[in-house]
C-alpha cells in the first residue's frame, strides 16, 4: 500500500527553516550513528516526491546535486522555475488533491514523499492526504522562520514510533483514522 509521508526536521521550537530559508542549524546532526540508515531506509521505500517550490529553488540555488535519483517529482509552483539537470521533474500548479493521484501511480507500489515546504505539507494535510508525519526534532532553538505546518487539526495523531540518535529525536505519527 502506498502510503503519502511527510519526511522533515525541525527544531524544538518547531522551525524547520531560519528566515533566510538557512538550514545550517540541522548540519550538525547529519552524522549521527543510525540516524542516516534511518533516511536510507525510508528513502528506499519512496517512489515519487512533491515538492515546494521553495525547496527545490533551494536545492538548485546552492547546486546541489539532485540526490533523488529517477524518482519522479512534483514541483509545485505558480512560477517558471530552471530545469535541474539529472531530474525527473513535472512543474505543476494544480491542487494537490488533483496531482496526489499521479504521485500514487508513479510511486508504483512505494512511497510518495512530500519534501519540504510547510505550505505544501499542510495543503496536503488539510486534504486528508497524508498517512505518516516523520518528524526529526533537532534540540536547537531558532527563534523564527518556517514552522512546520501551518495547518489546524485537533485530532490527535498515533505516536507510532521513537528512535533517538544522541539528543536528535525521530518520531513518526500515524495519521486520525489510519492504522499505525
Amino acid at each position: 500500500m502506498t502510503l503519502t509521508q511527510y519526511f522533515v526536521a525541525m527544531s524544538i521550537d518547531g522551525y524547520i527553516a531560519e528566515p533566510a530559508e538557512q538550514l545550517d542549524w540541522l548540519s550538525q546532526f547529519s552524522n549521527l550513528e543510525g540516524k542516516r540508515r534511518r533516511y536510507e531506509r525510508f528513502f528506499d521505500q519512496v517512489g515519487a516526491i512533491a515538492m515546494g517550490a521553495r525547496s527545490y529553488e533551494f536545492i538548485y540555488r546552492h547546486n546541489a546535486p539532485w540526490f533523488y535519483g529517477d524518482r519522479p517529482t512534483w514541483v509545485f509552483t505558480h512560477r517558471k522555475l530552471p530545469y535541474h539537470d539529472g531530474a525527473d521533474l513535472r512543474f505543476t500548479d494544480s491542487d494537490v488533491t488533483e496531482v496526489h493521484p499521479q504521485l500514487v501511480e508513479a510511486a508504483r507500489g512505494k512511497n510518495v514523499w512530500i519534501l519540504g515546504g510547510a505550505e505544501l505539507a499542510t495543503q496536503f494535510v488539510q486534504a486528508d492526504l497524508v498517512d505518516e508525519l516523520h518528524i526529526g526534532v533537532a534540540p536547537v532553538l531558532v527563534g523564527s522562520g518556517t514552522r512546520l505546518l501551518h495547518a489546524e487539526a485537533y485530532t490527535p495523531w498515533a505516536l507510532a514510533e521513537i528512535n533517538q540518535y544522541g539528543s536528535f529525536l525521530a518520531l513518526r505519527y500515524v495519521a486520525p483514522g489510519r492504522d499505525s
